[in-house]
């Protein structure tokens, strides 16, 4: 056992080596360390578990360093892998814990579960004999997903099953799309969601791109809101599609010279006059910012939004063993105004959880091509912002799911109201309804009437309904019910694009696009 130990914190060493260069400071690493592993195994009251106590080494350590410095266990590894990648094995839905309910939100069309017929709304009671009441949906999807052809049993409770269904699926390969959404708002203006850069998300977008173009895109709105980043050369692709071949993209720099390196547009004829408009907040980090940053500071569109969470910090992946890895910041990266957006993180907590907006007298200025001010030290700040506002009531009724379980019942004719209704779905082609019923046609709109008939429903389900917060929220309310009842009447996308069009983010860029436009006849 203490030749195991021994080798659990040497592997802490071989990181500690990477930042010494003193040869002394070295050895006597290495001499507190077997001290430490002797003491650790001739006096600790029970055996030692080696490769725990590696792991917690590991990620003790990196804490000292900064917030971007982490530790990838196996467990940690084998999901960044697969964001990376673009593709998981597993059986293809897309979940959400909804209080102590694990649902079904929708199967992936194609997928094993989808072929199974697992439906919307459908809870997941059990995995593998599980409950699943006590755990996280994370939790739920490592246990989902494992290797290619595997098996794994759910059981499945289901509105109108006298009991539960067992169901045991194989796992297959599922494609993880980091650009899910793309559509035309109006009046030619595009809009393309990227929920994180992976390896695919470059080819992505530009068939995404020219899908639009294709149907008359004369200007495009692009969401990264929520965008934590992900890859580097992904988030260089993007960009690569807006700014002219030679203009440079976003610099590294680092304390080590072998990582400084400026990444440079290398294509023509892409969509250089195409005007854009480029939302962020505070969950926009990273590989998002790059993105923002070389849009502004060339003069290329207008960012609208909030200020971007600040990561200006670069991670670069050492195997510690075959399924392990340490994410260490070897470098800063700067946009092309030479700023460097990393908000300040002496204090951890501070860093975290608090509001994400660095004092303006903290910051750096720069200029961009054309001569506007820009800051760093802080994240991107947008060219006109527009604050993120939910009322916690509204909130409450989505974490509840609320609105999911309303949409479903409303879409199955289950409601008061729904039965007056005819959806596309009830009778495809078929020319005017019966005499009372009402046509849905191409939207959804949440009137006074479905906003009374959501009323009742809450108070039938025993859900969180109180009369004074629902009056104040019932404009947020409105939206959230047009999402997901026309989520279940169409699809995934038709209820986000829904959404968007009443989010006042979008609006504002909307609003603003002509001036983004100027850009590029100035």
């Amino acid at each position: 056992m203490k030749k195991k130990v021994l080798f659990a914190l040497l592997m802490v060493a071989v990181l500690v080596r990477l930042g010494a260069r003193d040869e002394e400071i070295w050895d006597q690493s290495l001499e507190k360390i077997s001290a430490m592993a002797s003491l650790i195994e001739q006096n600790y009251f029970q055996p030692v578990e080696a490769e725990k106590m590696m792991q917690e080494s590991i990620k003790g350590m990196l804490q000292t360093l900064d917030p971007h410095s982490y530790f990838l266990d196996p467990e940690n590894f084998a999901r960044m892998f697969e964001e990376q990648k673009g593709k998981y094995y597993g059986i293809g839905t897309q979940i959400q814990k909804q209080e102590d309910r694990l649902v079904v939100i929708a199967p992936i069309e194609g997928g094993p579960s989808w072929r199974l017929g697992i439906q919307s709304g459908d809870i997941i009671s059990q995995i593998n004999g599980e409950s699943t009441k006590p755990i996280s949906s994370q939790d739920a999807v490592n246990k989902l997903r494992g290797p290619k052809g595997t098996k794994v049993t759910i059981t499945i409770a289901r509105e109108g099953l006298e009991k539960p269904l067992d169901l045991t699926i194989t796992r297959e390969e599922i494609p993880l799309y980091s650009v899910p959404y793309a559509f035309l708002l109006q009046d030619g203006v595009g809009y393309i969601f990227i929920r994180n850069f992976a390896e695919s998300t470059g080819d992505e977008f530009a068939e995404k791109m020219e899908a639009l173009t294709k149907q008359g895109m004369k200007s495009l709105i692009l969401d990264l809101r929520g965008n934590f980043g992900g890859a580097l050369l992904p988030s260089i692709d993007v960009s690569d599609e807006f700014l002219t071949k030679g203009a440079l993209i976003v610099s590294v720099k680092g304390r080590n010279r072998m990582y400084d390196r400026e990444y440079h547009a290398d294509s023509n004829n892409q969509y250089e006059k195409l005007p854009v408009v480029v939302l962020i907040n505070q969950g926009s980090a990273s590989a998002s910012e790059i993105v923002a940053g070389a849009v502004m500071d060339h003069d290329r569109g207008l960012v609208v939004g909030e200020d971007s969470w600040g990561k200006g910090l670069v991670q670069t992946m050492f195997p510690v063993a075959r399924n392990m890895a340490v994410a260490l910041t070897i470098a800063k990266y700067y946009t092309p105004s030479g700023r460097c957006i990393q908000r300040d993180y002496s204090h951890f907590d501070d860093y975290i959880l608090d509001n994400k907006v660095t004092p303006v007298q903290q910051r750096e200025v720069k200029y961009t091509d054309k001569g506007r001010k820009v800051l760093g030290e802080g994240g991107i700040t947008p060219d006109y912002e527009v604050k993120f506002e939910l009322r916690i009531y509204t909130a409450q009724l989505r974490l509840q799911g609320a609105y999911f379980s309303y949409a479903r019942k409303f879409a199955a004719h289950q409601t008061a109201l729904s039965k007056k209704f005819v959806f596309p779905q009830d009778a495809p082609g078929q020319t005017p309804p019966a005499p009372g019923k009402i046509q849905i046609g191409k939207v959804f709109v949440a009137d006074a009437a479905v906003l009374d008939d959501f009323r009742e429903f809450l108070q039938a389900n025993k859900l969180n309904y109180d009369v004074k917060k629902f009056k104040d929220a019932e404009a947020e309310i409105k939206r959230e019910i047009e999402r997901e009842i026309s989520s279940a009447i169409w699809n995934i996308e038709e209820g986000w694009k829904t959404f968007q069009k009443s989010d006042s983010a979008v609006l504002k860029a909307l609003q603003v696009m002509p001036e983004a436009a100027k850009f590029i006849n100035n």
